[in-house]
This record gives C-alpha cells, sequence and structure tokens, in this order.
C-alpha cells in the first residue's frame, strides 16, 4: 500500500497500520508501518478462508489519515 502527502517535515510521513482487523488476520499477514507492504507470515488455505480483506489506515504526522481495502 502507497500513500502519498505534499507537506514537509512530520506532517508529510506517512505511517500505516491495519485500521479493522480480524484476530485470524492478524496472525496470518504482517503491515510494515514505515513502507506500507503487507506480507504473509503463515500459509494461506483457500479451502478453509477463499480470500482476505484487510482495512489499511495511511496516517501523517498530523490528524489526517484515510484508508482503503485491500482484497
Amino acid at each position: 500500500v502507497t500513500a502519498t502527502d505534499a507537506d514537509e517535515g512530520q506532517n508529510g510521513h506517512v505511517k500505516y497500520s491495519f485500521h479493522k482487523i480480524s484476530d485470524r488476520a492478524s496472525e496470518l499477514f504482517y503491515l510494515d508501518s514505515e513502507t506500507g507492504e503487507i506480507t504473509v507470515k503463515d500459509n494461506l488455505d483457500f479451502e478453509e478462508i477463499s480470500s482476505h480483506e484487510l482495512e489499511v489506515q495511511a496516517h501523517d504526522g498530523g490528524e489526517l489519515s484515510d484508508t482503503t481495502k485491500v482484497v
């Protein structure tokens, strides 16, 4: 996930976090708060769960944030 902010300094520094995530999804996925890169921590079983929906929030050093869904 990638977000940009035109502000300078701390207000322009974007960090990422999962916004709404189930306990099971938090066991399966890792989100790097600095880069927005999502990686799989465990094997995914398509027969158990055919898809995963993650909500990621990008927030700057100020008070602004936005969210997106990743499937």
